[in-house]
């Protein structure tokens, strides 16, 4: 009708809350948290696991390791090879798939390990004089002054976490292990809303719809990051440019 150009029309909060008392919600919200906050940490020791030896120009066969860990960035099995690859291994519709099928990214190993070679050879020397063995030099030295990259790399992964929904809606049926990225997924394409709790607002009022529900729920998904962002949004900065010293 023309009457809306820029603040709503009579404005109400009734599509929100209609989302907070969705179980759907409640449950996938949770299961984005858990994937997020599980699978970031497990990714993050791998990652550093992987990239440190890396680094070291003494690791025998050092070149062949690079070699093959590039070749993942360049190839890919595809959807079906994988897909085959998780069946076989017992990880279909388990949370597993998700906290350890991707438990790695190539590039984000190559950022951590370009950072770890810019730490002065200097300090692991040192270290190594007084009697320090590998883990205490990891732990002791590389770690503390790789902050930056660590708070960047972490920021990938847990972007990733949140907003991936591709293969958790492949991998995952049961609607108890979804998260929430793959509930609105659901709700965007098909334009189903369960409004069986439709006794939380007044139906006559038509103040909430399919439509309005999905995009109330669209800024709540959002909210996390949103929040996180600012936060860390220096070490991001600093850690991209700083890791991208040595290739």
């Amino acid at each position: 009708m023309g009457e809306v150009v820029l603040f709503p029309k009579d404005f109400s909060l009734a599509a929100y809350k209609y989302i907070f008392g969705m179980n759907e919600i409640w449950i996938s919200y949770l299961n984005s948290i858990y994937y997020t906050v599980v699978g970031t940490a497990v990714c993050m020791v791998v990652t550093i696991s992987c990239a440190y030896p890396l680094s070291k120009d003494k690791l025998p066969g050092k070149r062949i390791f690079g070699f093959f860990l590039m070749v993942t960035m360049w190839f890919s099995a595809g959807t079906i090879p994988m897909y085959l690859n998780f069946r076989d291994l017992g990880l279909l519709n388990t949370r597993s798939a998700i906290i350890l099928g991707f438990a790695c990214e190539t590039f984000n190993v190559i950022l951590m390990r370009n950072f770890f070679m810019s730490v002065p050879k200097s300090l692991e020397e040192a270290a190594e004089i007084d009697g320090a063995g590998q883990w205490r030099i990891l732990t002791k030295i590389y770690l503390p002054l790789s902050m930056p990259a660590i708070a960047t790399i972490t920021l990938f992964y847990a972007v990733a976490k949140w907003n991936g929904y591709f293969w958790s809606m492949i991998l995952l049926n049961n609607d108890k292990l979804i998260p929430l990225q793959v509930l609105i997924k659901k709700m965007i394409v098909e334009l189903k809303v369960p409004m069986e709790q439709a006794d939380l607002v007044d139906a006559s009022t038509q103040e909430v719809t399919e439509e309005t529900v999905v995009y109330a729920s669209i800024i709540v998904s959002s909210l996390p990051m949103l929040i996180l962002y600012p936060f860390i949004q220096r070490f991001f900065v600093k850690g991209v440019m700083v890791g991208a010293v040595k290739g």
